[in-house]
């Protein structure tokens, strides 16, 4: 007697978010990076970047996810771009340092319990362009603040639940 194996059946796509909930994650997303880049011309600094783009499409997309947790946001961003400026005083800047920074800063995340991944993308940034050290992680901490904050106020006006958890 033979007998076929099949093949588990592959899950769905997730559903489609209500519209209600798609709505308040883009205006919150919105509302976010406006205030970066309004604060940053008036700072007349880059405080919008694309790895905060996409911080901020976890925090108000998917506000439960840990990796969209405060903890995660903040903390992964600003241990990524430290393991970006050690990265840089050892090798200096450029592409093969940028590769070793992104690849580091996984590693340096997880063992903090602060997984973000598009804080490695700033570990990149920060060793491909050799930015001045204390007004890089100023900036960046406040932007992830920010970031962290228009989450927290988007939760309340929405009803919503972020942050899962702080620490």
């Amino acid at each position: 007697m033979t007998t076929t194996a099949t093949a588990p059946p592959r899950p769905a796509a997730p559903p489609r978010p209500h519209l209600r909930a798609t709505l308040s994650s883009t205006a919150a997303s919105l509302a976010a990076l406006l205030l970066l880049a309004a604060l940053g011309t008036l700072l007349h600094q880059p405080l919008l970047i694309p790895p905060l783009a996409a911080s901020m499409a976890l925090v108000a997309g998917a506000p439960a996810l840990p990796l969209s947790q405060p903890r995660s946001v903040v903390g992964g961003q600003l241990l990524s771009a430290l393991t970006g400026f050690a990265v840089l005083a050892v090798a200096g800047p450029g592409p093969w340092s940028a590769a070793v920074a992104g690849g580091l800063a996984l590693g340096v995340m997880l063992l903090a319990r602060a997984p973000h991944s598009p804080a490695a993308a700033t570990a990149v940034i920060v060793a491909l362009q050799d930015p001045p050290l204390w007004s890089f992680l100023g900036l960046l901490a406040l932007a992830s603040l920010l970031l962290v904050a228009v989450g927290l106020a988007a939760a309340r006006v929405t009803g919503r639940t972020y942050p899962v958890y702080w620490l």
